[in-house]
């Protein structure tokens, strides 16, 4: 049984003392939770995406059940110190990797000023290592890490640091409640290193208010790719695959919607490969057009050589749109191949091709997928993964915590806490 399943009925023992690991609970009356939140940008950073859309869509409810919520995260040009968005207080400092130097001393004089009953790291870039300097609990939600892929990402110096403090995860977080978004994830965890027993999987949910479905039959063969333009999305990978669309499907169209550090390079490569008449980049769009376009298009495709979970991909089915994916981490436990949409098990343009146009141009084949998306979808919502996490913040604030890394060597703490 992990943490989500057991923790629901830990806060009734009321008159007893029992312990966990190395935690003990602590029976004293339940106490307005005070929880500081860890993660990098907030739902206004330029380079904001789905782990911002499940930050809010998780402790905006929370907040509404009077649970108090401070987000940490990183500033950005004409962003103001503080804010309240949706129930949840942010406070932005430093930025880039100025943010990850303040984190850990802005987090201890929190706590020492005793405004933090638990610490929450959002684990999907580079993890912050709390347990090290964070003298009350710690829980994590994690996405996934990047590993070998931040090559793509970022310089190689940054990105071999970035490896580097991954290689700590195994030592310290062995003691912390993680809720991660997928199986795949998991597997990640436990790969590395982590106790299965402390990993629960709970899936993201969806706005089906903002999301709704539209007549599935008699779609144009619109295909839309929705995310950030970062490398590891491969976005490029289904550019190359679109001149062998298109000798197939020759009234085929791509619209790419997003932003992100790739954009250039990949706008270069639409003119290299002669599709600027068939492929539209549409940048940034707001919640009402990405709706719009999910709603028009009969597929959307998703190259990404890692994710958590794929949000975008569950996005597309309560639109009735089904997807077309690599077969890569996360997009395994998203897309149910042959039921929701195609896994693609080799990563080259040509069977991505071969996949996108079998779809297109089989139309029952195509509405049957997107029945089934459609279906599925309705299986998605934030109050599940709300609550599981209200459960956990709750276990853990009656907790009384030893170190985590208690036992990583002292020049190792020293310097990490210090970085």
């Amino acid at each position: 049984m992990g943490w989500a399943q057991s923790v629901s009925v830990l806060p009734r023992a009321k008159a007893e003392v029992s312990t966990r690991g190395s935690w003990t609970v602590d029976p004293s009356p339940p106490k307005t939770l005070r929880v500081l939140v860890l993660n990098e940008r907030c739902h206004r950073h330029p380079s904001a995406g789905g782990v911002e859309v499940s930050l809010f869509a998780r402790y905006s409810r929370l907040a509404d059940q009077g649970i108090s919520i401070e987000l940490l995260c990183a500033g950005f040009a004409g962003a103001a110190a503080h804010e309240v968005h949706r129930g949840v207080h942010i406070s932005r400092v430093g930025s880039g990797l100025s943010y990850y130097a303040r984190v850990p001393s802005e987090v201890r004089r929190r706590i020492r000023a005793g405004q933090v009953d638990v610490v929450v790291e959002e684990l999907s870039k580079v993890p912050f290592l709390s347990p090290l300097y964070a003298e009350v609990p710690v829980v994590a939600v994690h996405y996934h890490f990047h590993g070998l892929t931040a090559f793509r990402q970022v310089r190689p110096w940054i990105a071999a640091g970035a490896v580097a403090l991954e290689s700590l995860i195994p030592l310290v977080y062995r003691r912390v409640p993680i809720l991660t978004i997928s199986k795949s994830s998991k597997n990640d965890l436990i790969r590395r290193g982590l106790p299965e027993e402390h990993i629960d999987v709970v899936h993201c949910g969806l706005d089906h208010e903002g999301l709704r479905p539209a007549s599935i039959e008699g779609r144009r063969p619109l295909i839309v790719s929705l995310g950030r333009l970062e490398p590891y999305k491969r976005v490029d990978l289904l550019l190359r695959a679109m001149p062998h669309v298109l000798k197939q499907v020759p009234s085929a169209r791509l619209v790419i919607l997003g932003r992100g550090q790739d954009e250039a390079r990949l706008r270069r490569l639409t003119v290299e490969l002669g599709l600027a008449e068939s492929v539209t980049f549409a940048g940034f769009v707001t919640d009402a057009e990405r709706e719009a376009w999910l709603q028009s298009a009969a597929l959307h495709v998703q190259c990404s050589s890692k994710e958590g979970w794929g949000l975008t991909v569950t996005e597309a089915y309560a639109c009735g749109t089904p997807v077309v994916a690599t077969d890569a981490p996360g997009l395994c436990d998203s897309v149910q191949d042959g039921v929701t949409g195609v896994l693609v098990r080799r990563a080259s343009p040509e069977p991505l091709a071969a996949a996108i146009a079998n779809v297109l141009s089989d139309e029952n084949e195509r509405c049957r997928l997107a029945r089934n998306a459609l279906a599925w979808s309705a299986n998605f919502r934030w109050e599940p993964f709300a609550e599981a996490m209200r459960r956990t913040l709750r276990v853990a604030s009656q907790q009384v915590s030893e170190p985590a890394a208690r036992d990583i060597p002292k020049e190792w703490k020293s310097a990490e806490v210090a970085a």
